[in-house]
């Protein structure tokens, strides 16, 4: 049975573990050819190993925080397959903590992937994109919306991601290429994992302990699975999603508060 992506090409930055491994499953299933780029080799080998279906993922050792990795994934794609249909903004981890307490190098580094690395891949793929007709999902988060004074990194980066990605989607219009945001909430990942240690440790608590408070506090019915962000975004680089532009939509059981 054919796929929703079959000949398509589906770029997944920070594509070994988490989210990204998640969405990166959820479209080879569809058929698309994915590509992942991460920068642990080792990740990128067992999540390849994981995707089902033909054809196998291409895999590409790069560190997106600098232009030259970028600038690696793309010529990479672009020599070996020189097509782009859907490029999934992923890749990024920012620390939380004390404000006082985070070093200099610690907000560089935040940005460097996070931000730098979306705004990099969107500007060298975005010519294959407008030949494609393609579709760019951003995966940022919900600080984005909802500031907290031990992720002040998180939040900053995210706000700074999520208006790049609106004005991107006013050029997306004139280059019919769609550009939408996904905010998820907490997800269990390692990464959320790393977090609950980080808050506990500043509050004084234990992680777990730092979990069932915040999990109490949300009011969530219960912490986000990888895959419930990977279903939206199939959807939205669907054609039946071809109207949706510039939107951000929140994926966090409705834990985010005020209107948006």
């Amino acid at each position: 049975m054919a796929g929703a992506f079959d000949g398509k090409v589906v770029v997944v930055t920070g594509g070994s573990r988490g989210i990204g491994k998640a969405i990166a499953k959820a479209f080879a299933k569809e058929g698309a050819q994915l590509v992942l780029a991460a920068a642990n080799a080792d990740n990128l080998g067992k999540a390849a190993k994981e995707m089902s279906g033909e054809p196998a993922p291409i895999t590409i050792v790069a560190d997106l925080r600098s232009l030259a990795g970028c600038e690696q994934v793309f010529k990479t794609v672009n020599d070996k397959i020189g097509r782009c249909d859907i490029l999934v903004n992923n890749a990024g981890a920012t620390r939380g903590g004390k404000f006082l307490e985070i070093p200099d190098d610690v907000w560089v580094d935040g940005f460097a992937l996070k931000f730098f690395g979306a705004v990099r891949m969107t500007r060298l793929f975005w010519p294959l994109l407008k030949a494609a007709k393609g579709s760019i999902i951003n995966i940022i988060g919900a600080a984005a919306r909802a500031p907290g004074p031990d992720f002040l990194i998180g939040g900053a980066v995210n706000s700074a991601f999520a208006n790049f990605a609106k004005g991107m989607a006013t050029l997306g219009n004139r280059d019919d290429i769609n550009v939408n945001v996904i905010h998820p909430g907490m997800v269990e990942t390692d990464r959320v994992v790393q977090l609950f240690e980080q808050f506990g440790k500043a509050n004084n608590m234990t992680a777990e302990q730092a979990r069932k408070e915040n999990l109490a506090k949300s009011g969530a019915r219960r912490i986000g699975q990888p895959e419930d962000i990977a279903e939206l975004a199939v959807f939205l680089a669907k054609p039946a999603a071809r109207h949706i532009q510039g939107a951000a939509i929140m994926v966090d059981g409705g834990t985010t508060t005020g209107l948006y």
